[in-house]
């Protein structure tokens, strides 16, 4: 066995995007950020005016999909991957609150999981990838040989979620980004299609004490394991 592929799932802000680019590096695999694949669906609808205090307009973005492209590209300068909707980077706008407001809402729409898990499988097909994201290891990528589930405490995490935003320069309190969290992780795991939950042979990795060096170490060990 060359290469495995590795499926990252679990709450919001857990750090899920952070350890599976890590490894992505660490091991030269393809890394697949899902989340911002759903990020880039919802600014769309946020763009076309499909988002209300009504809700989401889902006739018209499911209409829409088809002609919806989304793809990641390399930045060389500084040395991360940007998310690109439609041609055009978009990852700085797919990061607000705005947008983590409305995504568990436009990803709980059973016709735009369809078509987001039929690209990632897509992109996944070669194998050698580690993909985050919400149902990865249970609907996506159900054959992965490395499955991890990944939690840690709300106040953890939206602590986590506070300071990335404020190194950014964008503001929002950290109560906001609590109850934010609470609303994504009881939409998340009660949605209809494909809800969050632990894969049956997912490693659960509770990261609230942990530094993100201990967390690779964990990881790279477990794919040590498997590939000798």
């Amino acid at each position: 066995m060359n290469k495995i592929s590795i499926a990252i799932d679990g709450y919001s802000a857990c750090g899920k995007s952070t350890l599976a680019k890590a490894l992505a590096h660490d091991l030269g695999y393809t890394y697949i950020d899902t989340g911002a694949m759903y990020r880039a669906v919802t600014l769309f609808a946020l763009r076309n005016n499909w988002l209300s205090e009504t809700g989401v307009e889902a006739d018209k973005l499911i209409a829409a999909l088809a002609d919806l492209t989304i793809d990641f590209e390399i930045n060389t300068v500084e040395n991360k991957q940007n998310t690109r909707l439609n041609g055009s980077v978009v990852e700085k706008e797919i990061r607000s609150l705005e947008i983590a407001n409305w995504v568990s809402k436009v990803a709980s729409i059973a016709a735009v999981r369809r078509h987001l898990v039929a690209m990632q499988q897509a992109m996944a097909k070669a194998g050698g990838v580690v993909m985050d994201g919400r149902d990865i290891g249970t609907v996506v990528m159900p054959n992965a040989q490395l499955k991890l589930f990944m939690t840690a405490s709300p106040e953890v995490r939206a602590q986590r979620r506070f300071l990335e935003m404020q190194a950014k320069g964008e503001s929002a309190s950290l109560e906001e980004i609590l109850e934010n969290q609470r609303q994504r992780d009881y939409t998340d795991t009660h949605r209809e299609t494909d809800p969050l939950r632990q894969a049956e042979d997912a490693i659960v990795l509770d990261n609230s004490n942990l530094t993100q060096a201990e967390q690779l170490g964990f990881v790279l060990k477990r794919v040590k394991e498997l590939l000798n």
